[in-house]
């Protein structure tokens, strides 16, 4: 793995960690296991490095690995952290989410390494690979717009603001101090 997709991927499961124990906190009534969300996050990219030598699909990829190594439920978060499969705002407005969701959304909030809002992500991701094809700009907004939706939902269940997300990161993300 590269170096930078390595920092990137130890910033989403920061990202994450923060998520998942800030949902505990506020006595969300179903939140997923910490430890699966760290690996689902740590391991999001794990293909991305082969993926760009070859233009494989780095999260179809990811979770090949995953289920080879015999880890076949990372390795749907790992599948899933691109785009959702299923969106369930149902569920979401009652306050249960999964560990895909949240390396879903911890994702979009990193670029590179640092934490950004949505609307920056989405401007890098359209900068990066809409190539100035109105199309493939549709497309990644499209795909993009459920982050929006999801942030609105998650975050009433937390007890600060999508803008304060850095404020709550934790250099010791992994010991919970």
């Amino acid at each position: 793995m590269l170096g930078n997709i390595r920092d990137h991927s130890y910033m989403v499961a920061r990202v994450a960690r923060v998520l998942v124990d800030s949902l505990v906190h506020n006595s969300a009534p179903s939140t997923p296991d910490s430890n699966e969300v760290i690996a689902g996050a740590l391991l999001h990219d794990i293909a991305k490095t082969r993926c760009l030598q070859n233009n494989g699909h780095h999260a179809k990829d990811g979770q090949d690995i995953c289920n080879e190594l015999g880890y076949p439920h990372i390795g749907e978060i790992v599948l899933e952290h691109v785009m959702l499969k299923e969106f369930n705002a149902h569920l979401y407005k009652k306050g249960e989410f999964g560990a895909k969701e949240l390396v879903y959304y911890a994702d979009k909030r990193v670029r590179h390494d640092q934490v950004v809002s949505l609307q920056d992500r989405l401007d890098y991701l359209i900068e990066r690979y809409g190539n100035g094809d109105p199309v493939k700009e549709k497309h990644i907004r499209y795909n993009f717009s459920a982050t929006f939706k999801f942030e609105e939902l998650l975050f009433v269940h937390l007890d600060f603001e999508p803008e304060n997300l850095l404020l709550q990161l934790s250099d010791n993300f992994l010991t919970g101090d």
